[in-house]
């Protein structure tokens, strides 16, 4: 007998579906299985045949074929188990071909047949209701994450025995499970005590001027300061004032925890924007991505937030230059043997970073450091990615008096409010045009989204020769400009706007003239 079940893989965070097909004859006993597969799938069938014997479900001994379509893509992954377990038994009769229609299947199936939980379900999803498919079984523990799919219905997997007595109550009384569908926790806006918030930064006017600047138009920022000056703590704040997930970005960045087992990290923030904080050490697979098996990297995690790179001389040279392109295409392309896999990464990019090696340049009464030690400690930063910062500020220590006193300070839901509606200014201003905000505003459209009066472009002109500006530096000056603009409620970029965001190109002059 023939029979054939749903399923789906995961490429990228994208899915892709598969069909597991099963046919079982007489002849020499045997369990084979066929259609481009990786060692873990393989195994499978082991996996299945002692969930078969531990379930009690005894099945004659015969010739099984099993197939998987597509066969031209590789399988990887263990969330074939359940699909293979019931396309064969539903080939030997034991399960009503009709009742598998209509619902993907995935999941691990242990030896004792229980089914565990496996990655990538929200893909999974999120595919099968763009085809019109609005039934998905999947292991309990990935109810939450398939739930997050509005309309779908999640039959929860918890063994082999169970989930034949589910599909077959499934066929007679969906309406049960429906109903279940309409309750929906991730659907629901939780609210969370932020850690971190704009009141708790004293004195730094000017750091806090600059987070809301990058805030509001995503722009990448540098700090440069004294160990202990607060730079950590403003970047970990300026996380705080970011507007919420839409619902498309949310589900965007889920797909992308999905993918990487780390689902239950976006479960209880899923509308917060994420921040990511990989330590120096990291390597170029862990920040961009990669493995035998591609997944994503910090980069990707921080997908529609903030990446945070603490002490951004001690991250090995590699791996700050494999930021380069992704901060331009915001993307990563991870080429492979399998294919090319794509993930995204339009990140807003915060770095933080001691003047020197002690801390203390350039006060030469503190400073121990020598113009060698200096320049070896800048040279490990690279003119192209520096030149990607679009804000520049140095982080001075606080005085005792701001330190200890007790005056009220702004709330970062104060600032959140001012940086929504410069959000939704922009947004209003690039309707249709698939730009989402100033700092993404393509060269071509310059002269269309940012108007500058007369006096203002002067001044950018004068600076660009004065300090040989880049090209890149040049339009990134007006993109911040622009943003403060919006700030300000203003349609034209002024000269008050210009000099505001020429101060904080600090990179297009020498190097210690800013600080």
């Amino acid at each position: 007998m023939y029979s054939i079940v749903s399923t789906a893989i995961v490429f990228g965070i994208q899915s892709i579906f598969v069909q597991v097909e099963a046919d079982v004859c007489d002849g020499m006993p045997a369990f084979e299985m066929v259609g481009a597969l990786s060692s873990e799938v393989k195994e499978a069938k082991e996996r299945v045949k002692a969930a078969f014997r531990n379930s009690k479900i005894q099945l004659a001994p015969k010739k099984i074929t099993v197939n998987f379509y597509p066969a031209d893509i590789r399988k990887t992954g263990t969330s074939f188990d359940l699909p293979i377990a019931l396309a064969v038994l539903s080939a030997y009769g034991r399960v009503s071909k009709e009742c598998l229609k209509g619902i993907i299947f995935a999941g691990e199936v242990s030896l004792n047949g229980e089914i565990r939980p496996t990655t990538g379900i929200l893909p999974m999803a999120l595919a099968a209701q763009e085809v019109g498919k609005h039934t998905i079984c999947v292991p309990r523990e990935n109810m939450k994450e398939a739930g997050v799919v509005k309309g779908m219905v999640v039959l929860p997997a918890d063994n082999l025995n169970q989930v034949i007595a589910m599909i077959e109550e499934f066929s007679h009384m969906p309406e049960k499970y429906q109903a279940d569908a309409k309750r929906r926790q991730s659907e629901q806006k939780a609210e969370h005590a932020q850690e971190w918030d704009f009141a708790d930064i004293h004195g730094q006017k000017v750091l806090k001027r600059v987070c809301e600047v990058a805030a509001s138009g995503r722009h990448h920022m540098l700090m440069i300061g004294a160990p202990g000056a607060g730079k950590t703590m403003a970047a970990r704040a300026a996380a705080t004032i970011l507007p919420d997930l839409t619902e498309e970005e949310a589900l965007e960045l889920a797909k992308i925890y999905s993918v990487s087992g780390r689902f239950e990290q976006r479960e209880e923030r899923f509308w917060e924007r994420p921040f990511r904080n990989p330590h120096h050490t990291i390597s170029v697979a862990g920040l961009a991505g990669g493995g035998a098996v591609p997944k994503p990297g910090e980069l990707s995690l921080a997908h529609k937030g903030i990446l945070f790179l603490d002490e951004l001389t001690e991250f090995k040279r590699e791996v700050l230059e494999t930021l380069r392109q992704p901060l331009e295409e915001r993307m990563i392309r991870l080429v492979r043997s399998s294919g090319v896999y794509h993930y995204p990464a339009d990140v807003m990019l915060i770095g933080a970073m001691n003047p020197c090696g002690c801390g203390a340049y350039p006060d030469h009464n503190k400073c121990t450091c020598s113009p060698a030690v200096i320049g070896r400690h800048w040279n490990k930063l690279s003119k192209p990615l520096l030149d990607r910062m679009d804000l520049t500020i140095e982080v001075k220590r606080l005085s005792l008096v701001d330190m200890v006193s007790t005056e009220p300070q702004e709330t970062s839901e104060a600032v959140k409010k001012r940086v929504q509606d410069v959000q939704n200014l922009q947004r209003k201003r690039f309707a249709g045009s698939g730009i989402v905000s100033n700092s993404r505003i393509p060269v071509s459209q310059i002269k269309e989204f940012c108007p500058m009066e007369q006096e203002a472009e002067k001044l950018l002109q004068e600076y660009f020769e004065r300090f040989q500006m880049s090209a890149r530096s040049y339009y990134r000056t007006i993109r911040v400009a622009r943003t403060i603009a919006d700030m300000e409620h203003s349609k034209r970029i002024c000269r008050g706007h210009m000099i505001e965001s020429l101060r904080y190109r600090g990179m297009d002059r020498n190097t210690w003239e800013m600080i």
